[in-house]
C-alpha cells in the first residue's frame, strides 16, 4: 500500500472512488487547516492502521482535500481527522481528536461499543467511532431493471418500516433475515395480493441508533448520518458491500412484482443534534457550511425540532442533496422520495423562507431525476406550513388537511362535511389555484407519526408512558374517537364499530381523488397500544403482528377489494395533462343530502351525497358518507333501464361489505338505506 500523498489524485468526484490506480477520495471543508485520512481494518479498531496526512498545498485543490491511495479496494474502513480552529462562538468547532463520517461515503460501520457519548466528549473516539467504507458498486448485475414509473391515478403507496415489516416472530421469515432488506423480500407476495403499488420505507439512510432517550433506540430513523449509505443494521450481510447489494437486491424484486420503491429522506437535520452533541461527520469537518447557526455561529438554528437544520441552500450542501438523490435514483433504482420536513429546504442561511429556494428546483429541474416522484411533508417544526403552496411544478404533497377534515367528519365534528367533500375530490379548494394534476394531493389519514387506524378508533387520549417521557411527548390534538372505551375492549357493538371506522377510512383515503396512502398494518387493524409517537420502541409495539392478518381477515379484504378497484382507473387525464381544475369543471357531477341535488351543508349536518359520471370507464356512481347515529335513506338517481349496483356498504357484515366490482348485486327502488356511520358506494353502467 503506499500511503504517501498523491498530487495525482483529484478533487472530482467528492468522496472515495475507485479508480485502477487505487482508490481516490475527495473531502471539502473550506476553513480546516489539516486534515488526515485515517484507514482501519477492523471497526472496533482503536488505533489507525494507517494515517495519511494531506498536504495544504500538494492535496488541496479551492478548499477541496484530496489524494489517491493505492493498494487498498472495496471494503476498505476509514474516516478522517480535520484540524483548523475551535471557536464556537463564531462557529467553527474542530476537533482533531474525532474520527469522522465521509460525506459522500457509500457505506459505513457501527462498532459494537458505539455510543453517541463518546462522540460529545474531549478525547480520542477510534474505538467507538463509526466508520465509513469503500464500497464499489459498479459491479452489480441489475438483471435489466428499470424504475417503474407507474402512473399516479393507479398508485397506491404503503408507508412501512423495514425492521418492523418483518420483525415479529409471527413473520415467518428466519430469524437471520427478520428486520431487513432480504427479509422484505420474502414478504412480496403479501404486498402484490393486498393491490399495493408503492412502498414508502422509513429512512433507510445510515442513522444513529441511539439517538433517543437513555435505555430506547432510535427506531424509526430520522437521525442521519450518512446520506449516501444505506443503514448496516437492515442487511443479514456483513461484508462491506452487503447493505448495498442487499438494498438492490429488493429493489429488483419489488420491481418485478410491479412495486415502486419510495424512500421516506431526512435532509433538513443530522444526528449531531445541538451544541452538546455528539461530533460524528459535518460539524468537524465544516460547521458553518451544513449548519443553519445563529448568535454569530455560536447557536445552532432549529426549525427540525431534532437541535439542529441542515443548511440546505448552501452551494456545497445543495450539490450534496442532488448527488445523493442521483445516486439513489441511477445507482439503486429508487423511483421516488417523501421529503421529511420538506419546507425547511425552503430556508436560507438565515433561516428566512426564499419564495425560490435553488435547492428545491434544482431537485426539480435536475434531467437525473425526471420522472422521478417527489413528496413533499410541506411545513417544519418552526411554523412554516405549505400545504398547496409548496414551490414547483412536479411535487406532489402530504395533505395534512385530508387527514384532519377525515378524522373530524367521522367522529362527528360540527362544520365537517364542506370540507370533507373538498378532500373528496382532490382539494380543489388548496391545489386547483396551481393548474396541477389532480394527483398533487397525498391523502393519508394516519402515517408512523400518529396512531395506527386501529389506535384513531380505539383511543381518545395518547398512552406514550413508554417513551420514558411522562406522556409528554407526541402530538395532543389527535381527532380520534375510541367509540366509547379507551383501548382494548371485549364489548362486540363496539369492535364492530371500530371496524366499520376502520373501513370508512380505507374508504375515503382510497376513493377519494388523489394518490392514497397508510401505514403498514392499518389493513389488520395493527395497534401501538394507544403510543402516537413510538419513534424509540423497537419491540412488539411497533412490529407488524402476522397473526392479524388471520384475526382481522375481514378489514384485509376489505381493502383488497378497494385496491384492486383502484387499479383499473382511467390513467388518460394524466396522460393528456388535465388538471385537477379541468377535470372538475368538465366532469358531470352533483352533490346531494338525503334528497338529490340538496346537499345540507350547515354546521350540524353529517352526511353528504357525491354522483358524477365517468364517461371513459362508462360508469355513474354514488358515494354516500352517513357520519350521524342513525341510518338515513338517500334518494338515488334515476336512470331508466340501468340498476344500481351495490359495491361497497361499510355498515353490512362482511362479506356484503364490498362485493367483487363484476358482482356487486342490484338493489331495487330509488332510495338507499345508509347505515349509521357508514359509506356507502353504488355504480351503474352506462349505455
Amino acid at each position: 500500500m503506499n500511503t504517501e500523498p498523491n498530487q495525482c489524485g483529484q478533487p472530482s468526484p467528492l468522496g472515495p472512488s475507485i479508480t485502477p490506480e487505487g482508490v481516490n477520495f475527495s473531502l471539502y471543508s473550506r476553513t480546516a487547516t489539516g486534515v488526515d485520512l485515517v484507514l482501519f481494518d477492523h471497526a472496533e479498531d482503536a488505533t489507525p492502521s494507517h494515517v495519511i496526512p494531506l498536504d495544504p498545498v500538494k492535496n488541496r485543490a479551492y478548499h477541496y482535500w484530496y489524494t489517491r491511495v493505492s493498494g487498498i479496494e472495496s471494503g476498505q474502513l476509514y474516516g478522517y481527522r480535520v484540524r483548523g480552529p475551535n471557536t464556537p462562538a463564531i462557529g467553527w468547532r474542530f476537533d482533531p481528536a474525532k474520527i469522522l463520517l465521509d460525506p459522500y461515503a457509500r457505506g459505513m460501520v457501527i462498532p459494537q461499543s458505539y455510543r453517541p457519548r463518546a462522540a460529545e466528549l474531549p478525547g480520542d473516539n477510534a474505538a467507538t467511532a463509526m466508520k465509513s467504507v469503500v464500497v464499489d458498486t459498479s459491479t452489480y448485475d441489475w438483471e435489466g431493471d428499470t424504475p417503474l414509473r407507474r402512473p399516479s391515478s393507479r398508485t397506491t403507496i404503503y408507508e412501512m418500516h423495514v425492521r418492523g415489516f418483518t420483525r415479529h416472530p409471527s413473520s415467518g421469515v428466519p430469524e437471520a433475515t427478520r428486520g431487513t432488506f432480504a427479509g422484505l423480500i420474502e414478504k412480496i407476495p403479501y404486498l402484490q395480493e393486498l393491490g399495493i403499488t408503492a412502498v414508502e420505507l422509513l429512512p433507510v439512510f445510515a442513522f444513529d441508533p441511539y439517538a433517543c432517550p437513555p435505555g430506547l433506540v432510535n427506531y424509526w430513523g430520522y437521525q442521519p448520518v450518512s446520506f449516501f449509505a444505506p443503514h448496516p443494521a437492515y442487511s443479514s450481510r456483513h461484508e462491506p458491500h452487503g447493505p448495498a447489494d442487499e438494498f438492490r437486491d429488493m429493489v429488483k424484486a419489488l420491481h418485478r412484482a410491479g412495486i415502486e420503491v419510495i424512500l421516506d429522506v431526512v435532509f433538513n437535520h443530522t444526528a449531531e443534534g445541538g451544541a452538546g452533541g455528539p461530533m460524528l461527520s459535518f460539524r468537524g469537518i465544516d460547521n458553518p457550511t451544513y449548519y443553519i447557526l445563529e448568535a454569530g455561529g455560536e447557536r445552532y438554528a432549529d426549525y427540525s425540532g431534532c437541535g439542529n437544520t441542515l443548511n440546505a441552500n448552501h452551494p456545497v450542501v445543495r450539490r450534496m442533496i442532488v448527488d445523493s438523490l442521483r445516486y439513489w435514483v441511477t445507482e439503486m433504482h429508487v423511483d421516488g422520495f417523501r421529503f421529511d420536513l420538506a419546507s425547511i429546504l425552503s430556508r436560507d442561511s438565515s433561516g428566512h423562507v426564499l419564495p425560490n429556494p435553488p435547492v428545491l428546483w434544482d431537485i426539480e429541474s435536475d434531467p437525473a431525476l425526471a420522472g422521478t416522484k417527489l413528496i413533499a411533508e410541506a411545513w417544519d417544526a418552526g411554523g412554516l406550513y405549505q400545504v398547496g403552496s409548496f414551490v414547483g411544478d412536479a411535487w406532489k404533497e402530504w395533505n395534512g388537511r385530508f387527514r384532519d377534515d377525515a378524522r373530524d367528519f367521522f367522529r362527528g365534528a360540527p362544520g365537517s362535511v364542506g370540507r370533507l367533500a373538498d378532500r373528496m375530490v382532490g382539494s380543489c379548494d388548496i391545489y386547483c389555484h396551481k393548474n396541477r394534476e389532480p394527483e398533487q394531493s397525498v391523502n393519508f389519514v394516519t402515517c408512523h407519526d400518529g396512531f395506527t387506524l386501529n389506535d384513531l378508533v380505539s383511543y381518545n387520549e395518547k398512552h406514550n408512558e413508554a417513551n420514558g417521557e411522562n406522556n409528554r411527548d407526541g402530538a395532543n390534538d389527535n381527532r380520534s374517537w375510541n367509540c366509547g372505551v379507551e383501548g382494548p375492549t371485549d364489548d362486540t357493538a363496539i369492535e364492530e364499530l371500530r371496524t366499520r371506522q376502520v373501513k370508512n377510512f380505507l374508504s375515503v383515503t382510497i376513493l377519494a381523488l388523489g394518490v392514497p396512502m397508510f401505514v403498514m398494518g392499518d389493513e389488520v387493524r395493527r395497534t401501538q397500544r394507544g403510543n402516537n409517537n413510538a419513534y424509540c420502541l423497537d419491540d412488539e409495539t411497533t412490529w407488524f403482528d402476522w397473526s392479524l392478518v388471520e384475526k382481522y381477515a375481514d378489514v384485509h379484504r376489505f381493502t383488497r377489494l378497494l385496491l384492486e378497484r383502484r387499479l383499473l382507473r382511467d390513467t388518460r387525464h394524466e396522460e393528456q395533462r388535465v388538471s385537477l381544475a379541468q377535470l372538475i369543471n368538465n366532469a358531470n357531477q352533483a352533490w346531494h343530502g338525503v334528497k338529490l341535488n340538496q346537499p345540507d351543508w350547515s354546521e350540524n349536518s353529517h352526511s353528504i351525497a357525491f354522483g358524477a359520471v365517468l364517461k371513459q370507464e362508462g360508469l355513474e356512481f354514488h358515494l354516500i358518507l352517513n357520519g350521524h347515529t342513525e341510518p338515513l335513506e338517500f334518494e338515488l338517481p334515476v336512470l331508466p333501464g340501468q340498476p344500481w349496483h351495490r359495491w361497497l356498504d361499510t355498515s353490512l357484515p362482511s362479506p356484503d361489505d364490498i362485493m367483487e366490482w363484476n358482482e356487486a348485486p342490484t338493489i331495487e327502488g330509488t332510495t338507499y338505506r345508509c347505515g349509521p356511520r357508514s359509506v356507502a358506494m353504488l355504480y351503474a353502467r352506462l349505455t
